[in-house]
């Protein structure tokens, strides 16, 4: 990796379509909802491509499933995303203003095979095991 600035930002993200109902998916699905555009949830308004904590996963290599709790069974939640790009050309609304134009990855960050490391935490006790997923 190489040394870059960390600058948090606190955006707002909805889960992946395929985490949504069928009926509520479906009309995501139609481009009369986003005038043509069917896209425009998945690579704009859906979860925030890049590292972060928190938020909603990315889904790619696997259909979505819950992380149980190896201690607990509780469905786990995301605690940390580190992702070899923090943006694509289909993600580029989710760009920060001042990166317009720069590199999607400023830390030359490699997971796996270009893939991203999620870091899952029990939401009932901090003390449990974390669980690690890479997408």
């Amino acid at each position: 990796p190489e040394p870059c600035l960390l600058a948090p930002e606190q955006v707002t993200e909805y889960p992946d379509p395929m985490e949504l109902e069928p009926d509520l998916a479906a009309r995501l699905e139609d481009p009369d909802t986003w005038d043509g555009d069917e896209l425009a949830y998945l690579n704009d308004l859906s979860y925030a491509p890049g590292s972060k904590v928190g938020g909603w996963p990315a889904w790619g290599l696997t259909d979505p499933e819950p992380v149980p709790c190896p201690a607990c069974e509780a469905r786990m939640t995301p605690l940390l995303t580190l992702a070899s790009t923090e943006w694509t050309d289909e993600s580029a609304s989710w760009t920060p203003l001042e990166d317009h134009g720069s590199s999607p990855t400023p830390a030359m960050l490699q997971v796996a095979d270009a893939a991203t490391l999620q870091l899952y935490a029990c939401p009932t006790d901090p003390h449990h095991p974390h669980q690690a997923r890479v997408q």
